[in-house]
């Protein structure tokens, strides 16, 4: 298996000094276990428990002490109590309200020990049994495979330097835009990566796929009622034609459920983080603030899932050029996702910018705050189209830095808005939409 990126992140948990329980978030089939266990190399000695085994959440029983649930982890894993360099991986800590108690001591009384846990739909869980101790655990999210990640997976370890120099060589180019098609097919999802990566077989990826989407509903379906499990299903069934465009609750795709059950499906499959709700910003300012009475657009975990689910995987690979069929809203997409994934920090949000007025309506695709500034990002599917919303954004803001993605070399134009403010126009392939902080970096300290 491919190393992740997180491993990075992993390894400065590892160094803090005054590091916290580590709790690992993202979807079901991220690679978090497998992470881990990649990352267990760095210790003397590793426990493995997983929550789902009634063993072990026995060694959690609420009638031990906290000493005696030390000791009987310890035991489990046959590690002496001295040891210095031991991590202990908690998998599916949902399933146990004991273990996730646990955690609040961890931190004060067995510093010694490495903590981290993992889970699926875990609010989810927390609404039902338990909470996680407020102030004494830490998070690190988890994403699919990026861009990096995938190519790594390929082996094309050339490309892979290349993409650290900034900017990418110009002769770089036309390699990295044909694997960013066959990054759009097959998605970061792990299984259906490294499938992919041993097969190149897309009917194979086809079945992982089918038992990805399988999982994710069963998981959904366990912490919510019978009757409403219905209303999931639609909701997931519906939200893939919906890339791309705003949605609203009230009879979500083409039903007759009211918005109130929209809502709530909406928010257990964000828990599940199978998708999430982007919503608008208006302001130009810091800090970037969503407006939550505003209609949201969706951001699906994983471009492989949509293109799947959506019947649209062969015309995207005998296309010579990834616009032609996956249009606008699909490359909207995928650059969304890209963006978020540069995110570990589970907080973390990613907004459009709309402004709706009468006979003046705009909107950008994405916004992206770099440090006090927040920058307009506009992606488009082919070489030409019109920025009259990006204008509109540049014209209001107190800068003049602005981003294009699309298929085009990396280039910094002059240019100048339909009112006549000039401003810096940075045009970005989309393979590096998730290099977004880097290459703002290198941008705006070199204009």
């Amino acid at each position: 298996m491919f190393e992740r990126a997180a491993i990075k992140d992993l390894l400065e948990w590892k160094n803090k000094s005054n590091r916290k329980p580590l709790i690992l978030r993202g979807a079901r089939q991220v690679g978090k276990t497998t992470a881990i266990e990649m990352f267990s190399k760095y210790f003397d000695n590793t426990i493995f428990l997983n929550m789902e085994e009634a063993a072990h959440r026995e060694l959690f029983n609420e009638k031990l002490s906290f000493d005696d649930r030390i000791s009987a982890v310890l035991l489990f894993g046959s590690v002496p109590k001295d040891s210095k360099n031991t991590i202990v991986f908690i998998d599916e800590i949902q399933m146990s309200p004991q273990a996730i108690s646990t955690l609040r001591y961890f931190h004060e009384l067995t510093p010694h020990l490495f903590i981290v846990a993992a889970g699926s739909l875990l609010e989810a869980a927390i609404d039902i049994k338990a909470s996680f101790p407020v102030g004494r655990v830490e998070y690190l999210m988890m994403h699919p495979c990026t861009f990096r990640e995938f190519i790594s997976a390929l082996g094309e370890t050339e490309m892979l330097s290349l993409l650290d120099e900034i900017p990418l060589p110009a002769f770089a180019h036309q390699k990295a835009l044909e694997l960013f098609k066959k990054y759009m097919l097959i998605g970061g999802m792990p299984e259906a990566v490294a499938t992919y990566s041993t097969t190149e077989d897309i009917v194979q990826v086809n079945s992982v796929y089918e038992s990805l989407l399988t999982s994710f509903l069963d998981d959904v379906e366990k912490y919510s009622k019978e009757s409403f499990v219905r209303v999931i299903r639609h909701v997931i069934k519906s939200a893939f034609s919906e890339i791309g465009n705003r949605i609203k609750f009230q009879g979500f795709g083409k039903s007759t459920y009211t918005s109130k059950e929209i809502h709530e499906a909406f928010e257990l499959i964000q828990k599940a983080m199978l998708m999430q709700l982007i919503y608008p910003a208006s302001s130009v300012k810091i800090p970037i603030v969503s407006d939550y009475k505003k209609s949201p657009k969706l951001l699906l975990l994983d471009s492989g899932l949509l293109h799947y689910q959506s019947g649209i995987q062969k015309e995207i690979f005998i296309s010579q050029k990834p616009e032609a069929v996956a249009y606008g809203r699909l490359i909207e997409h995928i650059a969304g996702q890209m963006i978020y994934s540069s995110f570990s920090n589970p907080s973390a949000s990613i907004n459009f910018w709309a402004r709706e007025k009468k006979q003046s309506n705009a909107e950008v695709d994405y916004i992206y705050q770099y440090r006090d500034r927040i920058i307009p990002i506009e992606v488009k599917s082919g070489p030409s189209g019109r920025l009259r919303s990006l204008h509109q954004f540049v014209d209001m803001t107190d800068h003049n830095y602005a981003v294009r993605l699309g298929d085009s070399l990396i280039s910094i134009e002059n240019a100048v808005t339909v009112k006549g403010k000039q401003y810096k126009l940075l045009n970005m392939p989309w393979y590096l939409a998730e290099e977004i902080e880097n290459y703002l970096k290198w941008f705006c300290q070199s204009n």
